[in-house]
């Protein structure tokens, strides 16, 4: 099996352009291929892993990942999936969160001479001539296609600023610049790309002719991975100082029974065979399957010592309920508190055990709230004494807490 038989099987792919040709270079470590990745935040998410793993699994078949980082279209935001304008960023920001991605995917992909390169597409971005960009670049692009691609519609009636709407013709010549500058064949992005992936495609033909067009290829990842790394609190992060290898363990330990073998197959390094045998797990089995997922991705993205931790530190909360050593902590002032005591509401709410009040009495009221081991309900109240001594916050059946005052 090739890798890109592999991916197949994986469930990876969902839709390609010249399938016989990217078979051909991905088969045999000639594809040259970029992803990328907008400096929201100053961290990956988990949102991101799926993107890290194929490149990191296209590297080991002998293929050439070009990671694109978007110093350059993180100036403008991308409109896809958003219901709003993303704040704008300040230079200075722009340049830490990038530094912060390079970090990171440096546990994922190989660097060097002859292997991974890193790109930053302010770069290149910047520096255009704006009357140049329309003449060249914007004469190349149908106003009417653009508003009929799918990232654009969603936003039509909220409302849709002239800046992102630059979005495509920005990210599109992206493409036509690493297609020019590095030979890079062969680009790969979620499905909220596609339009703007395309425009790459179709940009480089019109500028540069048919016989390079054959030679650009455009792979679209399977949606799933847009799917993952939302929660109530919001992404779930590669970075240990925002979620803890615990914290991260803990989130694909409580993955769903209909999404555990999809996220085995999809994101880690196992054996195909040996997921193919995992099929037909059911019941108790499927809670196996979820602590294997669990370990393969703590043990990937923060090394096998903190995957160790953080399994055994599972293993005590769920038999015993009494090793919290790895457990996700909040520290409080005494300028939190009321008096000598700090009422529950507003302990869920500085542990960030819930995203509004709101929500939070809900999940008192239902009983889901626990402190030591005792039921909590929305008159407890947690002293000061037993917050210097930490306490233990359990929300449901799998979520644990320790506060603890400074």
């Amino acid at each position: 099996m090739g890798i890109y038989e592999e991916l197949q099987a994986r469930g990876l792919i969902a839709q390609v352009t010249d399938e016989e040709e990217i078979r051909e270079l991905i088969n045999n470590g000639k594809a040259k291929f970029y992803i990328g990745f907008d400096p929201t935040a100053d961290s990956l998410h988990v949102g991101h892993f799926m993107a890290l793993c194929l490149m990191k699994r296209l590297q080991m078949a002998g293929n050439t990942p070009v990671v694109l980082v978007g110093g350059g279209t993180g100036y403008i935001g991308d409109p896809s999936g958003r219901t709003d304008m993303r704040s704008m960023m300040t230079p200075e920001t722009i340049q830490h969160n990038c530094d912060c991605f390079r970090k990171q995917m440096e546990r994922f992909i190989e660097f060097g001479p002859d292997k991974a390169i890193l790109v930053n597409n302010a770069d290149w971005l910047l520096d255009l001539n704006y009357i140049d960009l329309l003449r060249e670049v914007g004469a190349c692009f149908s106003v009417n296609n653009m508003l009929r691609a799918e990232c654009y519609k969603q936003r039509m009636e909220k409302g849709l600023s002239f800046l992102e709407f630059n979005y495509m013709i920005m990210q599109s010549y992206d493409f036509y610049h690493l297609f020019k500058e590095y030979g890079c064949n062969m680009q790969f992005g979620g499905d909220d790309q596609w339009s703007n992936m395309l425009g790459g495609t179709e940009l480089i033909r019109k500028k540069l002719g048919k016989d390079a067009y054959a030679m650009t290829i455009t792979l679209l990842l399977n949606s799933e991975g847009k799917k993952m790394g939302k929660t109530a609190k919001g992404a779930v992060w590669l970075d240990p100082n925002k979620t803890s290898p615990y914290e991260f363990f803990q989130y694909w330990r409580n993955v769903g029974d209909q999404d555990v073998l999809k996220c085995i197959r999809m994101l880690t390094f196992l054996p195909l065979e040996e997921i193919d045998r995992m099929d037909k797990w059911e019941g108790s089995q499927l809670n196996e399957a979820k602590e294997i997922l669990a370990y393969e991705l703590t043990k990937l993205v923060h090394g096998q010592e903190e995957a160790d931790k953080a399994r055994t530190a599972s293993h005590a909360l769920f038999a015993q309920g009494s090793d919290d050593s790895d457990m996700p902590t909040t520290e409080l002032s005494a300028d939190q508190l009321s008096g000598d005591s700090m009422a529950i509401l507003d302990l869920m709410m500085a542990c960030g055990l819930a995203a509004s009040r709101s929500e939070a009495r809900r999940l008192l009221t239902q009983g889901g709230v626990s402190v030591d081991g005792e039921k909590a309900g929305l008159d407890t109240v947690v002293t000061k004494d037993a917050l210097e001594k930490g306490v233990k916050i359990r929300k449901g059946k799998k979520v644990f807490h320790k506060a603890v005052l400074k």
